[in-house]
């Protein structure tokens, strides 16, 4: 009797070791999902500030062009668009600052 008691409790500590293995395991698996994701989260907003970058060139090329035309309604666009990114970028700073 005493030898089946024994027996169960070390099957009853073991069961509790694995079990305490296993939630470990979960909890490392679950923050390698975690930082994958955020690493996937990094990547795409690379991705989507380098295609910003080149459209803003491509824009900035294209506004160059027109007012290197000479025609008086492209250099007030120009300088229209000029004046609102200017004023934006004030109004931003001043909100946080």
């Amino acid at each position: 009797m005493s030898d089946a008691y024994e027996r169960e409790r070390q099957n009853d500590s073991r069961l509790s070791d694995l079990s305490a293995k296993v939630t470990a395991l979960r909890g490392v698996t679950v923050d390698i999902y975690d930082n994958a994701r955020a690493q996937d989260v990094i990547d795409n907003t690379s991705d989507t500030f380098s295609s910003m970058s080149t459209s803003l060139k491509g824009s900035a090329s294209r506004m160059g062009r027109m007012a290197a035309s000479g025609n008086k309604v492209a250099i007030l666009k120009l300088s229209g668009c000029i004046v609102v990114a200017v004023m934006v970028l004030w109004f931003t700073l001043r909100l946080f600052f």
